[in-house]
């Protein structure tokens, strides 16, 4: 039982739980800054990345994709931020016009070249392939101190392990100036603060989060831990240290709890195949945000202003 639990389900799970702090992170931050769409910005624009990294590629490959879809939301949210300023127009319809923009390019270049006979994998692309992140080298919990089977356990594990470590360092480190430009922008500048490249920075952090957690895990747990561990967080405290701490709890319950329920909760309700992780997951955290709406301490600072949490 031991060795079936460590080769078959420990790396998804883990997985699921790097990708979801990854995303929950910054997405405290984008909540705050009433950019919470950011996440489902991203997954649109990352198609014409793909596209070009396959037109120079040749071939569909987990790095050359990765680095097309990086470099095309990078693109993207410098997109928001110049439409946002230089038209004075809100954070959603700037999202709104450079997200379906850069979509709608990807699709052409699709149909303009030979990458249209090409299988991009779209259950792949919106569910991920968490079932399959098995280590098949391992044997038992002893494993976890062989060299050899280390060696064999997927790639994902660790990129994502790094992604999330990635965005607790960079929290850490630009904690005080993130808080100041989040809750004053106007005092944040009198300070020194470059308060636009910060935005964007924040913004470019998001897109690395989402970007690495897009192959192994699909862009349905990016854009709910993006918006769902954050948002029932901050209606559990008034206090943003505490809401970080919040949102990291929430989203691990939601990737443990969610694939939990996805392989075993249809075989206790007497059904015989288990369901996608990915969607599971996702569907736990927006229950603990419902749950969070009706019964948290501060369910009341619903549309409260930003500036309400110290």
């Amino acid at each position: 039982m031991d060795e079936a639990f460590v080769a078959l389900s420990l790396p998804p799970i883990l997985i699921g739980m790097f990708a979801a702090i990854a995303c929950a992170l910054p997405g405290n931050f984008l909540i705050l800054r009433r950019q919470a769409l950011i996440g489902d910005a991203i997954s649109h624009v990352v198609l014409p990345g793909i596209v070009v990294a396959f037109l120079v590629t040749g071939a569909v490959t987990t790095w050359p994709m990765m680095i097309g879809a990086a470099g095309a939301a990078v693109v993207a949210v410098v997109l928001i931020e110049a439409i946002k300023r230089l038209g004075r127009i809100e954070p959603g319809a700037a999202m709104g016009v450079t997200f379906t923009s850069l979509f709608a390019f990807g699709v052409l270049l699709l149909e303009q070249s030979d990458t249209s006979s090409v299988h991009l994998d779209v259950e792949h692309a919106l569910y991920g392939n968490l079932e399959s992140l098995i280590w098949l080298s391992a044997e038992g919990w002893g494993s976890l101190l062989d060299p050899v089977a280390l060696a064999e356990l997927p790639p994902e594990l660790g990129r994502m392990g790094a992604v999330a470590l990635l965005m607790v360092l960079l929290t850490l480190v630009f904690w005080r100036p993130l808080k100041l430009a989040t809750f004053d922008e106007g005092f944040a500048n009198t300070l020194g603060i470059p308060t636009v490249t910060l935005g964007i920075g924040l913004v470019i952090a998001a897109a690395v989060a989402a970007v690495a957690a897009f192959d192994a895990v699909g862009s349905i747990i990016v854009i709910a831990m993006f918006i769902c561990p954050p948002a029932a967080a901050r209606l559990m405290t008034n206090r943003l240290e505490i809401q970080m701490l919040w949102s990291v709890a929430f989203a691990v319950l939601s990737a443990l709890l969610g694939y939990v329920l996805a392989g075993y909760g249809p075989l206790w309700l007497g059904g015989e195949n288990a369901v996608s992780a990915a969607g599971m997951i996702a569907t736990v955290a927006g229950i603990l945000l419902g749950l969070a709406c009706l019964f948290a301490p501060h369910r009341a600072r619903i549309g409260a202003p930003r500036d309400a949490v110290g």
